[in-house]
């Protein structure tokens, strides 16, 4: 692969030079993110910098001292506001009606525009931006230059309450033009971001309208083409992590991936998919979490790295999971049902999910069902571990109770590989029925349950 050719790494210790901050990568913005351990979600930062008590915004006015920001920017230059060269063209006239939302023909009335003022930057008219959005104008100073860009954004179900938000954690969020934010979120939406996910890619991290196109956006999608995820899915990897644009391909994010593959011992192969499953793990101190967790696992089950590795390639959330809340709560559950750690080494390792499963909504009723209902013991576990791993209400007690009612269930332990087969290969090896027959019985039942459980809140 041609990202892994043109890097190479200083330092063999597991605290890597690539973990440093990411570098420069919008012109118009100067960042200094801090790398973090990232657990949920992949683009939360909780670190508060100070900032210089003198500071101002481009227009005058005075910032909070705080700032919870992933980055501290450089005060943004005034030309981000200026309007493209070629505005007489037909495009950019388009471009610049929808924005405003002037139909053609309509003259824009700059008079009645700030015909009070008061001094300080607010601005009211007849129907001025007071009116509009009074709680960015009350807490925030609101600028009119801001105006056209709040109204592009609304169109994607943005409300006052969420600029608030970006504002707060960005408090440069706003001082780029509407035709840049238009280019730069139609290019997301165009390599796969979905419309409805771009409000909540910006509460995640405004940061996002101040990185440019041909200079960030376009590099860091070919890097994750690079590594082999299919085209379908880059916008579902950025919708997951759009903090992947904070750091520089080169200093962070390959580096990143050789350490996946060369220290973790992650296929080359595998990379997409690991990538696709957890986009986090692209922004999260790789090193640390890896290291934590094989440590762990090694200590806790005696797991060899072999296990492990396929642990995370089936499974790369793993590497998010706290250890003292989630690995060992249910490593700990499954040998209190009476499995010895090389069983459950044996269960984890071929359905690693396991340890994402709830231990008091899902792991217990299946045991409970697994044993009351079922009449299978728990090593039954180690030879379909996948029974852990299927819905109870929608497969496992559905397809139990529909052989039963047509007096085909065998006597004594209920078979467990019944419950693995599609529906189709289902009715015809062990129901000998339709699947329109079975998806009746089932809706049927579940049906039932819901009402019951109905009553008991009522």
């Amino acid at each position: 692969m041609a990202i892994f050719s043109h890097f190479t790494l200083s330092s063999t210790s597991p605290y890597l030079h690539f973990l440093s901050p990411p570098a420069i990568v919008e012109p118009h913005f100067i960042f200094s993110p801090q790398f973090h351990r990232l657990i949920i979600p992949p683009s939360a930062h909780s670190n508060p910098k100070l900032l210089k008590p003198n500071r101002r915004s481009p227009f005058g006015d005075p910032l909070p001292v705080y700032d919870s920001d992933e980055e501290e920017d450089d005060e943004v230059e005034d030309d981000e506001f200026a309007e493209p060269a070629n505005l007489n063209s037909g495009e950019q006239r388009s471009k610049l009606l929808a924005a405003t939302k002037l139909r053609p023909g309509t003259r824009k009335k700059t008079s009645n525009v700030g015909t009070k003022a008061d001094g300080k930057g607010k601005l009211e008219g007849r129907k001025g931006p007071k009116k509009k959005y009074p709680q960015l104008a009350e807490e925030f100073r609101l600028d009119t230059r801001w105006i056209p860009l709040l109204d592009y954004l609304s169109t994607y179900g943005m409300k006052e309450s969420h600029f608030v938000q970006m504002y707060r954690r960005h408090t440069n969020a706003f001082h780029i033009n509407v035709f840049s934010a238009r280019e730069r979120l139609e290019y997301l939406m165009n390599v796969g971001v979905k419309q409805n996910d771009i409000k909540k890619i910006l509460l995640r991290q405004p940061q996002l309208l101040g990185y440019t196109v041909d200079s960030n956006m376009k590099s860091h999608v070919a890097f994750l083409v690079d590594l082999d995820i299919p085209e379908s899915k880059i916008g579902q990897v950025i919708t997951v992590a759009p903090s992947i644009f904070s750091y520089s391909v080169e200093n962070s994010l390959k580096p990143t991936v050789r350490y996946l593959i060369e220290e973790v011992g992650i296929k080359k192969s595998d990379l997409g998919k690991v990538v696709t499953l957890s986009p986090q793990i692209l922004v999260q101190r790789v090193d640390i979490s890896w290291n934590d967790r094989y440590d762990f696992l090694s200590e806790e089950l005696g797991a060899p790295k072999e296990s492990i590795v396929k642990m995370v390639t089936k499974h790369p959330q793993l590497l998010h999971y706290s250890i003292e809340d989630g690995l060992l709560p249910r490593i700990n559950f499954l040998r209190s049902i009476g499995m010895q750690d090389p069983e459950i080494l044996k269960v984890l390792t071929s359905i690693t999910q396991v340890l994402s499963l709830s231990l008091e909504r899902n792991l217990k009723p299946k045991y409970k069902y697994l044993v009351n209902e079922l009449q299978n013991e728990v090593r039954s576990l180690t030879k379909y571990p996948t029974y852990l791993s299927l819905s109870l209400e929608q497969r496992i007690r559905p397809r139990h109770r529909f052989l039963v009612y047509l007096n085909k269930a065998p006597e004594g332990p209920f078979p467990l590989r019944s419950l693995v087969p599609t529906d189709e290969s289902f009715c015809q090896q062990w129901a000998g029925t339709s699947v329109d027959k079975y998806i009746a019985f089932r809706q049927g039942m579940m049906l039932k349950e819901f009402a019951k459980k109905y009553e008991k809140q009522g």
